[in-house]
């Protein structure tokens, strides 16, 4: 990777292999029914943090001295051994029980933990497509286990600490626990969140094939047997040297919404209507309509498709009140789906769209719907199923076959600012999901200005990035360092 001519070069300078700093006896831990529906999955999470500066006292004498690079390792590695006594899950990995079931076992096997040195400053780091700059450099490999950690040291003193996690195991809400605790236990030697793997909590109400059919879990869901067969792929010699590859492929892009844009986006949504629909909401309805009009016109060979289906992440801890999910670690998500006419999508205003998709979340959001879903996995199993959005990229549907799909997941309430290791707030932190397939996934997250801006991680096909920045680069607005310094 070079930039300016300037080479940018991250290297490995040591792994090893961080357990719980007390001995924990072997524990097989079952996989929820809402953990199955999860295919074999990494999510990676990174955060960039600036040298630390040491304040001077009054009379000009410093105070202390900045934490240097093998310090701060120390620390991290110290911290992670206390606080996966915890957060055991994370130190087991994931086998198959004796009907080709996922289960995580808990013996301590350990996190891979590697250091790594670039060859350029922080500042250079291009935040905007981290495909190129943060994926295979800064973002550790899980070569085994459940969970990897990798701490890069910049030139100019600065650090990134990534994590990449297997999404079977833990969702974006228990990773957050985890980098919590993590952080405070690095701080200050405690940690005040208890994970909870109670999972009876998300036990069945029927068995044998019951389940509730009027809620529509049969839209949302599908087993795999059930899926049709993939259509065959060009062979190379088929295929275009140019659009072909950048046709099927999916990329990343991160950018920058302004506080005031959102507030715009939030009124066109909600003219008309009584309550103000969330900025979610009328940022999913938005990025919808976008995709649609992407159809309409040559992007590439994308083509014309005639529906556009989005997928809303909705996460479970706060419908199930029946018990307190708090502090559940596991997935409790569900995915609900809207799909519609493209052409139709475009013409419509966007309180129109908004008021599908608010109905959407208001009708399905439940917790029955929830208790449904745990009902309806339990009656096909020991058979594997998965989210029927997520299966359309598989199948290859965004691609050309009829229909084009997305997945936005909000993190919203990433916390970002809270990361702190004992050496400042991170400058900077984001998810990174290419989660493979053709369907896109979006997720949206609080600016670390703390101003009311979103950081918004896109991975969509190229055609579509492209039409996006044609069409809305007054919208996202590619994310640099210079925006971070700037606000700061």
């Amino acid at each position: 990777m070079e930039k300016d001519g300037m080479k940018m070069m991250v290297k490995v300078t040591k792994r090893e292999t961080v357990k719980a700093v007390m001995p924990l006896q072997e524990y097989w831990l079952p996989h929820s029914n809402l953990d199955l529906l999860l295919p074999p999955l990494d999510v990676s999470v990174f955060f960039c943090y600036t040298k630390t500066v040491v304040n001077p006292n009054p009379d000009g004498a410093m105070v202390g001295a900045p934490p240097t690079f093998a310090s701060m390792i120390e620390a991290l590695k110290s911290s992670l051994a206390q606080v996966l006594v915890s957060y055991y899950a994370f130190a087991g990995e994931v086998v198959m029980n004796s009907v080709s079931e996922p289960e995580t076992l808990c013996n301590n096997s350990g996190v891979d933990f590697v250091e790594a040195a670039a060859s350029f400053q922080l500042r250079f780091l291009d935040l905007y497509d981290p495909d190129e700059s943060v994926q295979g450099k800064l973002l550790p490999t899980k070569r085994r286990g459940v969970l990897a950690v990798q701490a890069t040291e910049f030139e100019c003193g600065g650090i990134v600490v990534a994590c990449t996690f297997d999404h079977r195991v833990a969702d974006a809400y228990s990773a957050n626990m985890f980098l919590l605790s993590w952080a405070e236990m690095c701080r200050s030697s405690k940690v005040t969140i208890v994970p909870c793997f109670r999972r009876s909590l998300l036990y069945p109400r029927y068995q044998n094939h019951c389940y509730p059919h009027h809620l529509g879990i049969d839209q949302m869901y599908v087993t795999l047997s059930e899926l049709p067969p993939s259509p065959p792929r060009p062979s190379k010699s088929m295929q275009e040297p140019d659009d072909g590859a950048a046709n099927s492929s999916l990329i990343s892009r991160i950018y920058c919404v302004t506080a005031s844009q959102l507030q715009q986006l939030q009124q066109l949504a909600s003219s008309g209507v009584d309550r103000k629909r969330t900025k979610l909401e009328a940022f999913s309805s938005f990025l919808w309509k976008m995709l649609a009009k992407s159809t309409s016109v040559d992007s590439g060979g994308v083509g014309m498709l005639t529906t556009v289906s989005v997928g809303i992440v909705v996460d479970g801890r706060t419908k199930l009140i029946r018990a307190d999910m708090s502090s559940y670690f596991g997935n409790v998500l569900s995915i609900l789906i809207g799909e519609e006419n493209a052409s139709e999508l475009v013409e419509r205003p966007l309180s129109s769209v908004a008021a599908t998709l608010h109905e959407l979340l208001h009708t399905a959001a439940t917790e029955e719907h929830f208790l449904a879903l745990i009902d309806w996995v339990e009656a096909h199993r020991p058979e594997a199923s998965m989210t029927k959005i997520y299966a359309k990229g598989t199948e290859g549907g965004g691609g050309g076959g009829g229909s084009l799909a997305f997945v936005v997941s909000s993190g919203l309430r990433f916390p970002m600012s809270e990361i702190d290791f004992g050496w400042g707030r991170p400058v900077f932190g984001s998810y990174h999901f290419p989660w493979g397939g053709e369907t896109g996934y979006v997720m949206p997250m609080p600016s670390p200005i703390s101003n009311g801006d979103w950081i918004v991680y896109m991975h969509l096909l190229q055609p579509q990035i492209n039409f996006i920045e044609t069409e809305a680069a007054h919208f996202f607005r590619p994310l640099n360092f210079k925006y971070l310094i700037h606000n700061a």
